[in-house]
């Protein structure tokens, strides 16, 4: 062979390449933006709270409008409607499945037909994303980080900008984009909890994930979220427990956690049990600030048989005006002992997959996740319906996917 030849051969090689690796490029690009925009579609747009003086309806038009639009980039980079059949989304479909059920018997109609109708759409997207589970890359867990790190880049602008309103009643909320507190604390709390098992497992640099960690450690504990902390915690004690036989780094990382955690109950127990305490006594932190006897009330309403089995329709997720703040009485409310009992299988399917995969980091960040997501539950509403909670647990899902090594 002459040498020309050699090096036609050889350059032409290297076109394919980096066509490939250009085509790869575009692709990764369009999933995250299609993934950015579902975040974008569930984030709570909190009326009259944004310093830019948002329109509501503005505000809706954009959220609401993210979800068509999120759909027909993930159906460029799915032309042929392949799609990758797993249980967490046929169990999901399910649930939609129910909801046209119970449409028939909502009482508000033009609501629950566009809730209902909206968590079919949110469900196409995620299943036209399903070639692109199980990637050595990871590619969605880093599409979640993404999404979240824009959200909370403009809470920190926010409190950055206006004090005063970013921190208005005492807790962190979104200043530039209306967010209440509790899903500041979401964000925060799931993207400080994914940098830190990445870490554990090598797959991120320590200088970065350390500036990460203060940031979102800082957003959560000005956001003054219990729940978001304690989920954050136990799903990283999981996940951290997962790799302690694996890796020398988690062995390390716990060795020096415990003894922070000791130091920090001695010299800083005073000031912990007032943060956790949020100006409450006994009686207000056992009934969980009102809501056990709420939820009462919620649980108490006249239902007929079928509204038992299959609740009312999909709704905003709460009674009288007030949220109900539980995943699982909001389930009931909405979609009855079925929608209770599909949540708990979802949840139990993803933590018995996660358990049995082989030690590694998708194994830890499902385990985190779906940690996260089970005591999240108790006081958060989202599984039902087209939530952050449903694209984490979505996440989760992809991880534990037999592996492919393209898309």
């Amino acid at each position: 062979m002459s040498s020309s030849v050699a090096v036609v051969r050889t350059r032409h090689g290297l076109r394919i390449r980096d066509a490939e690796e250009l085509r790869e490029r575009w692709l990764r690009r369009r999933v995250s933006l299609a993934w950015g925009l579902l975040v974008l579609n569930v984030l709570t747009f909190d009326t009259g709270q944004s310093v830019l003086h948002i329109p509501a309806t503005a505000g809706k038009i954009i959220t609401q409008g993210a979800l068509p639009v999120a759909l027909m980039l993930v159906l460029t980079v799915n032309r042929r409607l392949v799609i990758r059949p797993n249980v967490f989304l046929c169990l999901m479909s399910l649930l939609f499945i129910e909801a046209l059920v119970t449409v028939v018997t909502a009482a508000y109609l033009r609501g629950t037909v566009y809730r209902t109708f909206r968590l079919g759409e949110f469900l196409v997207a995620l299943w036209l994303l399903t070639p692109y589970w199980g990637r050595r890359d990871m590619l969605l867990v880093r599409c979640h980080l993404k999404a979240m790190a824009v959200v909370l880049v403009t809470v920190v602008i926010g409190l950055l900008v206006a004090p005063g309103h970013a921190m208005a009643g005492g807790r962190l909320s979104g200043a530039i984009w209306p967010i209440p507190p509790t899903q500041v604390a979401h964000y925060a709390a799931v993207t400080c909890g994914l940098v830190a098992v990445l870490w554990l497992c090598g797959e991120w640099r320590t200088q970065s994930a350390l500036a990460i960690a203060v940031v979102t450690l800082g957003i959560l504990i000005l956001s003054h979220t219990r729940t978001a902390l304690v989920a954050m915690l136990a799903g990283m004690l999981l996940a951290g427990l997962s790799l302690v036989v694996a890796k020398t780094r988690v062995r390390k990382a716990l060795t020096a956690v415990s003894a922070l955690g000791l130091l920090a109950g001695f010299t800083l127990s005073s000031a912990i049990t007032s943060w956790l305490a949020r100006g409450q006594n006994a009686q207000q932190l056992a009934g969980l600030t009102g809501r056990t006897a709420f939820w009462e009330a919620v649980l108490t309403v006249p239902r007929t048989k079928f509204q038992e089995i299959f609740g009312f329709g999909l709704s905003n997720d709460s009674f009288d005006g007030l949220p109900i703040d539980s995943n699982w009485i909001a389930s009931y409310q909405a979609q009855g002992l079925f929608g209770v009992v599909i949540c708990a299988v979802v949840l139990l399917f993803l933590l018995l997959c996660a358990y049995f995969q082989p030690r590694g980091v998708q194994r830890a960040l499902a385990l985190f996740l779906v940690i996260y997501c089970l005591l999240a539950s108790f006081t958060e509403v989202g599984f039902t319906n087209a939530s952050t909670y449903l694209l984490d647990l979505s996440v989760a899902a992809s991880l534990i996917v037999q592996r492919k090594t393209a898309s």
